[in-house]
């Protein structure tokens, strides 16, 4: 048995900010004290915090790691998204299995262990994509939910890709309401969509800030309200992915308001980025294409209010990149064949921290939004997201007050841009432990391919 004492940082929670020490036992958190108890613990190896936050490590709870998207694959293999992942303080993802059109959940799921067995320096778990809702996959569910595959995403874009009718839809939660599962739900209205786009390249709009243009604010409201009220029908939760716009947080605001039981995340990029990004001259514009897409600036102040508020339960990144030279590049001439996804994995910690600095959210807000909440939403706490006895030893010791210029010469993403590219922030993950294994120590990588557990999740723990 191995011991690990962190003594004198501050611990913080979701719930609490305690100068105490922590004691780990092999891969667990086995108790914590202040110095007048801790002083008569022994360990094997001490790490001094003085100075520093004690916190739990991230969990980001939208990933996609080697997804195939328009002709190509996202640029992250899982061994080099999950290294860099715990470089940026986040120790636990869960990523998402995709099932094709006319193959089963079983088949992608399997894909999808195949792709991330023995290779994850950090714990993971899947999602499942639902891409073909019929009788098969709607019974597969119920399976897939006792093996700990417990959310399942939709979509109402993608047309001919991924896109799921209103009809399947319902299916869908019906039998999430059945069994437990979770419904995901990307909303935008696709068929809409189609439309805008092929309008604007018969026009010529064929510049990146037109995939902005065409999936309008007003398209994510309409199916953030349809899917929720569907939902209703079915007697389901629902949880919305990647919401960017005011009008979308006005529709999802106004059932909660109602006690249904409709979530919904956002993204570091509709926080910081823009459609000014978008529009950046020449072919720059490429690299901020994700959907849903980045909305004008004064779309931010309504999404901070909403982290605030908690009617944006969880902060993720939506990681899927694509290397600018040759994979953004496939959209010249035409934005709606740009690869959709930004990179991010490895920023968002951080990102978020600086908003405390900025005055956006709390400490403890912080640690919710980015830890203790993915956790809970999605079946991993407390086992994940907290620092407390019986819980995995994922804690990061995080330095508040280290600058760091973001780059793509510094990050570990593999990709070769950033989307933040000579931001500065405040804050850093300085000695990163994974399930009490020091992965990550004060600017050197000690972590491996194959470390990384595949998790088991339990159901939603915030139905109302």
């Amino acid at each position: 048995m191995s011991r690990t004492l962190i003594r004198n940082g501050l611990v913080i929670t979701a719930s609490d900010e305690l100068a105490t020490d922590v004691l780990i036992e092999d891969e667990t958190v086995v108790a914590l004290a202040g110095p007048s108890i801790s002083q008569g613990w022994t360990a094997d190896t001490v790490i001094d915090a003085t100075g520093k936050y004690v916190i739990p490590g991230g969990v980001d709870a939208h990933t996609h790691m080697e997804l195939p998207f328009g002709g190509t694959f996202a640029s992250d293999t899982f061994e080099t998204g999950t290294r860099a992942a715990a470089w940026g303080g986040t120790t636990t993802i869960v990523d998402f299995a995709v099932q094709s059109m006319g193959g089963s959940l079983r088949e992608g799921l399997d894909a999808w262990h195949a792709k991330a067995d023995g290779q994850c320096a950090v714990d993971y778990a899947f999602h499942m994509i639902m891409a073909d809702v019929n009788e098969g996959s709607l019974k597969e569910m119920e399976t897939l939910v006792g093996e700990g595959i417990t959310s399942f995403k939709l979509f109402m874009a993608y047309p001919g890709v991924f896109y799921s009718d209103d009809g399947k839809i319902l299916r869908a939660l019906q039998k999430g309401a059945e069994t437990g599962g979770l419904i995901m739900m990307h909303a935008e209205n696709g068929i809409a969509i189609d439309v805008l786009v092929e309008q604007a390249l018969a026009r010529g709009n064929t510049d990146p800030r037109y995939h902005g243009v065409v999936r309008h604010a007003l398209l994510e409201a309409e199916a953030t309200s349809r899917a929720i009220k569907l939902a209703q029908v079915a007697g389901a939760p629902i949880y919305i992915v990647h919401l960017s716009a005011i009008e979308a947080l006005a529709e999802l605001t106004r059932a909660r308001d109602e006690g249904v039981n409709a979530f919904a995340e956002t993204c570091p990029q509709y926080l910081y980025l823009s459609t000014d990004d978008l529009a950046r001259p020449g072919f720059e514009g490429a690299k901020y294409v994700c959907s849903t897409p980045l909305r004008p600036s004064e779309h931010q102040a309504a999404l901070w209010r909403g982290l605030r508020t908690d009617d944006l339960s969880v902060v993720s990144t939506d990681h899927c990149p694509f290397c600018f030279k040759d994979q953004k590049e496939l959209g010249v001439g035409d934005f709606s064949k740009i690869p959709n996804g930004l990179p991010g994995v490895e920023n968002r910690m951080d990102l978020l921290h600086q908003a405390v600095l900025d005055g956006h959210i709390g400490r403890r807000r912080w640690i919710e939004i980015a830890c203790a909440t993915p956790a809970r939403m999605f079946g991993l706490y407390p086992r994940k997201g907290t620092i407390a006895p019986g819980a995995d030893a994922d804690v990061v010791i995080y330095d508040p007050t280290a600058q760091q210029v973001i780059s793509a010469e510094t990050h570990h993403m593999n990709v070769d841009y950033s989307c933040y590219e000579g931001r500065i922030v405040t804050g850093r993950a300085e000695t990163v432990l994974s399930r009490g294994r020091v992965v990550v120590d004060k600017g050197a990588y000690l972590g491996a391919p194959g470390h990384g557990r595949f998790l088991r999740r339990d159901t939603c723990q915030y139905l109302r």
